[in-house]
């Protein structure tokens, strides 16, 4: 039994090592899908929301200069520069040969520009204007056929699932990184953040579910049904299910590096605080920020949410 299973391991070893792409290869589906600007757009506003969180945790008061330290330590830690190399790696290390001929066609095609340039229209499209299309105070026309074509295409994309992916595993790596920094432990820090994480998934999917079809629809609105049938299409592909898969592997993997980054940020400036002050560091990790509000990775605003907290639909 126990040669059995390291035989299934060593095959999937294998085959994992055998299915990935080199970085080059992953960085030209990468640029074709607009992905560096999409994510950038989400960027400026990170520091105010993280600050935010932090704010409203009542069991951890911080003063305005731990609060501005907060906020400094995001703009250090949510980076371009920061998100990309992991994010390229795992986006590599998901992709084969075959997805990524099929799905540089299809981003090539005049479908994939249209889409790619809707989705960095969308992505540009500003807090408060993101905010109303998620709300449903910006609508775009539809009727009951298209709307069970988007609820396909989000469904097919997984955008709900991954968008509260990351978030919490962001979430978790700004615990886990603050705790780093602040020199406390990390592990059990890391174990009360993902069990408060997994708490709220549910709860955060089901919520997010009904903006996000909201938000795929407003940024593809100028689609065609048949256009969004023909993208549909590729989505449930073999070798667009592998897109799907990786893109959000790339968006978690980056956008977990910002968070990590960020808390470790954070640690050392409350440490040299509190040893500035004389006072003692913070022993706890505000509880909402291992399961921060689910935020789009192109969008600046995060929807209401009733339970505490670079999708996110693929490119």
């Amino acid at each position: 039994m126990i040669r059995f299973v390291f035989l299934m391991l060593l095959t999937v070893t294998v085959h994992a090592a055998e299915s990935t792409v080199d970085i080059d290869t992953a960085a030209k589906i990468y640029q074709a899908a607009a992905i560096r600007e999409q994510v950038r757009a989400s960027l400026g506003a990170m520091p105010e929301h993280i600050r935010q969180l932090f704010e409203a945790d009542s069991s951890a008061k911080l003063s305005d200069q731990q609060l501005a330290a907060v906020s400094a330590a995001a703009v250090r830690g949510f980076r371009i520069d920061v998100f990309e190399v992991p994010a390229l790696q795992a986006f590599a290390n998901h992709l084969d040969t075959a997805t990524v001929n099929k799905t540089e066609a299809f981003l090539t095609s005049d479908l994939g520009k249209r889409m790619v340039t809707a989705d960095v229209a969308l992505a540009t499209l500003g807090e408060s204007n993101i905010d109303k299309v998620m709300t449903g105070q910006i609508t775009a026309p539809s009727t009951p056929k298209r709307d069970a074509i988007v609820d396909k295409l989000e469904r097919a994309t997984h955008s709900t699932e991954s968008t509260v992916q990351i978030f919490l595993s962001m979430g978790q790596a700004v615990a886990v990184g603050t705790a780093i920094g602040s020199g406390m432990d990390t592990v059990a820090v890391g174990e009360r953040a993902h069990k408060s994480g997994e708490a709220s998934r549910a709860g955060l999917e089901d919520n997010m579910r009904l903006p996000m079809r909201r938000f795929l629809a407003y940024g593809y609105r100028d689609l065609s049904d048949s256009d969004l049938k023909h993208l549909l299409s590729f989505m449930e592909s073999t070798p667009g299910k592998r897109y799907v898969t990786a893109y959000n592997a790339s968006m978690g993997a980056g956008f977990d590096a910002m968070g990590r980054r960020t808390g470790e940020q954070l640690g050392e400036s409350l440490r040299e605080l509190a040893l500035a002050q004389m006072l003692p560091p913070a022993q706890t990790i505000p509880p909402s920020i291992a399961a921060p509000p689910p935020v789009l990775p192109h969008s600046t605003k995060p929807p209401e949410s009733p339970a505490p907290a670079v999708p996110a639909t693929p490119q």
